[in-house]
């Protein structure tokens, strides 16, 4: 129904504009363009003509998806559908840039765009396509089980989201041998039509690697993104506890040993300080319970000989 009443609508602007010139004018798109989800694209068409005509005015602008229009312009007037307009704002009927502006590019926009354009002195066509692509997120990997005991199959996980088209996750040791034959992908498509990518890759014992790298490639088989994961044996775990814990005992028993050390001369120190206080106390105790009254005489020693003695009592 919808491309029978755009049919209907080209057949009766044909009539009305007399469609005598159509060799005149021409439409030229470019033939593809490729676009960045989440940013503006610009599907470029420009009207030329093939003799010099002065003063070419456009009276009928369509461009369409599937048969649905997206923008119109006709009789003066724009009618663009949401997220559609002319590149130039200021587009007028005697501006030969017909370009469409996507404004915010979806998956849901690829596809093959049709620009069809009536002047008063001819008409032309022509489609151009647009190919849509998104950049993958940097991969994740993580193992089950987490920590891998020695002689045990092992499976890796990645994962990678965010992109468009289908993509593809690959393997790699730490010697730069592929492994994406050992592995199983899959890819699921989101309701905004960019793709989740999960693989795994099953390991048996007894041929693990140290390190693996999970690269994502895009659908041109440019690589994007990578990550690396290295395997955690439990016996690697516990020596480094181990040796983290050996390592903490020698820092700890040199600092317990000189804080004994210090405590032990501080004891010591205290010990002789009230020992020293306690003989004090015991050599000033006699003069100070003794209150006898000692003589105290004097003596003539004009002539050598004593002429008088007298003797005073004084307090100690």
């Amino acid at each position: 129904m919808a491309s029978m009443g755009i049919l209907l609508f080209f057949t009766a602007i044909y009539i009305r504009t007399g469609n005598t010139n159509a060799g005149f004018v021409n439409v030229e798109c470019q033939a593809e363009k490729v676009g960045q989800y989440g940013q503006q694209s610009l599907l470029q068409c420009v009207v030329k003509t093939t003799q010099d005509l002065a003063d070419l005015e456009i009276r009928v602008v369509t461009w369409t998806k599937e048969d649905r229009p997206l923008l119109v312009f006709h009789e003066g007037k724009n009618k663009p559908q949401p997220g559609y307009s002319f590149a130039d704002p200021s587009w007028n009927d005697r501006n030969m840039n017909v370009s469409l502006l996507i404004t915010n590019t979806a998956v849901e926009h690829e596809g093959v765009y049709k620009c069809t354009v009536i002047t008063d002195s001819g008409d032309g066509k022509d489609s151009t396509s647009l190919k849509v692509t998104a950049k993958y997120n940097k991969p994740t990997i993580h193992s089950n089980p987490e920590t891998v005991p020695l002689n045990t199959d092992v499976t890796l996980m990645c994962n990678s989201d965010g992109g468009y088209p289908k993509g593809q996750l690959r393997w790699f040791d730490e010697n730069n041998t592929e492994w994406t034959k050992s592995s199983q992908m899959e890819a699921k498509q989101t309701e905004s039509g960019l793709f989740n990518l999960s693989s795994k890759l099953s390991l048996l014992k007894g041929s693990i690697f140290t390190k693996y790298t999970c690269k994502v490639f895009n659908a041109s088989g440019d690589k994007e993104e990578e990550a690396t994961f290295e395997v955690q044996h439990a016996s690697t775990l516990e020596t480094q506890k181990g040796v983290g814990s050996g390592s903490a005992s020698k820092i700890v028993a040199p600092v317990v040993v000189i804080g004994s050390l210090i405590v032990g001369l501080l004891l010591a120190l205290l010990i002789y300080r009230r020992r020293s206080q306690q003989a004090r106390r015991h050599s000033t105790t006699p003069l100070m319970s003794d209150h006898r009254e000692l003589p105290i005489c004097d003596y003539d020693d004009g002539d050598h000989q004593e002429r008088d003695k007298t003797c005073q009592v004084s307090p100690a």
